[in-house]
């Protein structure tokens, strides 16, 4: 199962600032940029539904040549929810009670069906009255087009290309397409990584789309070609990793029972030569403390 939450809160916090200009460019021509700020998180309390929630992404940030600060909350939902309207609107009640600062309420719809848009307001009417018109901005990707955002010079692009509106047949242009974008923006591998991860989760292809992608490939230029190779051949290599680390834990699991989650941290963050040795060192093992032998004279 895809952590969908997970991987667009990773994707933001770390690109937020491109997120705004991406998205908002009104507000990025109008903020500090420097002055982001991620507040602590917030847990809202849902009395109707029972339930508690942890606010997405909070951030605090001032204005040009203005001593005014505001605040942007930002909520990812990968389903489309009955309700979420009013939902958001507590959300913002919490906060402006808390804070006391204007609020940009923003929410992103990474769904694929139902394309029908989604509500951005939250009304309340009483004997013909309008109490209260609650409004917020909605990004919702499967309504927006990838060939809209291929000229944009943004990582945020370059990573939601892989959840907007494309036909089937578009899967391994739009992935190239995202990956070429990426080359482009000289990013440290840390950021690369993160977006190239992005794309191949949303963008895996199977067996047909990959030799159309492998064709597509081979068109543009070399250059070109031998940086997108080298994040589809970093991405080769995890895999590889992934399925060499899956084996070894079945095996000492079976040898030597279920390894402690510490234990196991510390075989996730081990390269592939030391999974290597490790894999040959188990067969000598007999208990919990020669894995942990082994780890004292690996340091």
């Amino acid at each position: 199962m895809i952590d969908h939450d997970r991987l667009f809160k990773e994707l933001l916090s770390n690109f937020f600032p491109e997120f705004i200009e991406l998205f908002f460019p009104d507000i990025s021509a109008e903020w500090e940029r420097d002055s982001v700020q991620f507040l602590p998180l917030e847990v809202i309390t849902d009395v109707t539904e029972g339930e508690k929630k942890i606010l997405d992404i909070v951030v605090q940030a001032s204005l040009k040549s203005q001593d005014t600060l505001f605040i942007i909350h930002t909520e990812h939902q990968s389903y489309s929810q009955t309700g979420f309207n009013r939902r958001m609107f507590t959300y913002f009640a919490r906060l402006h009670e808390k804070y006391a600062l204007p609020i940009y309420p923003i929410v992103i719809y990474s769904h694929d069906s139902p394309k029908t848009p989604e509500p951005n307001s939250y009304r309340l009417e009483l004997a013909k009255k309008i109490i209260l018109e609650f409004n917020y901005d909605v990004i919702q990707l499967n309504q927006l087009h990838w060939q809209d955002f291929v000229n944009q010079r943004n990582p945020v692009a370059s990573a939601l290309m892989a959840k907007m509106r494309m036909s089937t047949t578009e899967r391994p242009q739009v992935k190239l397409t995202s990956l070429q974008l990426l080359t482009s923006l000289r990013l440290n591998p840390a950021r690369v990584q993160l977006i190239s991860g992005f794309i191949d989760t949303y963008l895996e292809l199977n067996s047909q789309e990959e030799v159309v992608f492998q064709e597509q490939l081979a068109t543009i230029e070399p250059k070109e070609q031998e940086k997108v190779m080298q994040i589809v051949t970093s991405w080769m290599r995890q895999g590889e990793k992934q399925g060499e680390l899956k084996l070894l834990m079945r095996q000492l699991n079976r040898r030597l029972g279920e390894i402690s989650p510490q234990l196991k941290g510390r075989i996730e963050n081990l390269s592939t030569p030391e999974l290597e040795n490790l894999g040959e060192a188990l067969l000598d093992f007999s208990s919990v403390e020669d894995l942990e032998a082994w780890f004292e004279n690996l340091s």
